[in-house]
């Protein structure tokens, strides 16, 4: 037999021996077709196509337009009820600061007296405190006060500097930090996307001021130098809002200090806010004013104010 002949009768004998290994592969792939076509149909009935969503109703779009509008409105609303009001009662000694929550609450610091009031200056809260707690901010529902239970504007060694801590709603004390880098007595306090600047007492002759930095624990941070020259017995009130740093002083007259971010000198002012400012969120501004006398006591009020490029400040009507 020819090599091409036998070549052929292999070639024969092969398919023939693999034919029926073809046709149970054939069998085997078709049940597996079927098998994944019939487990495809089972996905489909229990996770069936997501219909198109359907087009929203134009109602409903009305009704939220009318919602966000409305919100805006009661927050103009809250805006514009901060006015000029006095704080009810008379305290022992004189107002030391101010501030609010932006919503529904003024704070008042009498010196020995936490005051809480509404926007028509009644008294919500009182509670007796210590000597000498100064000027105040608010921070996610707490108030934050200056507190000096030394002396004040004396050489180093003599104050006792901290901050006292409190609920905004009750006025119950939280806690109480150590602030001993303030050693001429700390005063105020105003709070900067969580972090705290504590300001305070100088002695006479001093001609920079000085504002200390602590992180939202109130470790301690850092000591900006403020070039302001001399203000008498050192910084009372402060407040960030409109991205600048405001300091209330004493003096004759009294002084205003506007600062950038970085504490550098924007401004000194003739402009009295040594009792309490405090920033709105309209970009107005609240400005303290308060009196004494011997036979009634001590008392307060705020007045509105807004930014003036020559004198820092300035007193506007509420109505």
């Amino acid at each position: 037999m020819g090599n091409v002949t036998r070549r052929a009768v292999l070639q024969a004998a092969v398919g023939a021996a693999a034919a029926p290994w073809n046709l149970v592969g054939a069998s085997v792939f078709a049940a597996d077709r079927a098998e994944e076509d019939r487990a495809e149909e089972d996905r489909a009935e229990e996770d069936p196509a997501e219909e198109d969503p359907a087009e929203e109703d134009p109602a409903e779009e009305d009704r939220a337009e009318e919602d966000r509008a409305e919100e805006d409105r009661a927050e103009e609303d809250i805006e514009r009820s901060f006015k000029a009001v006095e704080c009810q009662g008379a305290y022992p000694k004189h107002l030391q600061g101010i501030c609010t929550n932006d919503r529904d609450a003024i704070y008042w610091c009498f010196t020995t007296d936490l005051v809480k009031t509404d926007l028509s200056g009644q008294v919500l809260r009182h509670v007796p405190v210590a000597n000498h707690h100064g000027d105040l901010c608010f921070h996610e529902g707490k108030l934050y006060v200056a507190v000096n239970l030394g002396k004040f504007n004396q050489p180093a060694g003599q104050a006792d500097s901290w901050v006292y801590v409190y609920c905004a709603d009750t006025l119950r004390e939280l806690a109480r930090h150590r602030t001993p880098e303030l050693v001429h007595g700390a005063g105020g306090v105003a709070c900067r996307e969580g972090r705290f600047v504590v300001v305070g007492g100088l002695p006479e002759g001093v001609d920079e001021n000085y504002a200390y930095e602590y992180n939202g624990d109130f470790a301690f941070r850092k000591r900006h130098v403020l070039a302001s020259g001399y203000t008498r017995l050192g910084i009372q009130t402060a407040a960030w809002s409109g991205g600048f740093w405001w300091f209330g002083c004493y003096g004759d007259p009294s002084t205003l200090l506007k600062a950038d971010a970085s504490f550098r000198m924007a401004g000194r002012y003739a402009f009295a806010c040594s009792l309490g400012i405090a920033g709105l969120p309209d970009g107005r501004f609240l400005v303290a004013r308060g009196s004494c006398a011997q036979n009634t006591g001590c008392v307060g009020r705020i007045v509105p104010a807004v930014a003036d490029a020559k004198s820092g400040l300035r007193i506007v009507s509420s109505d």
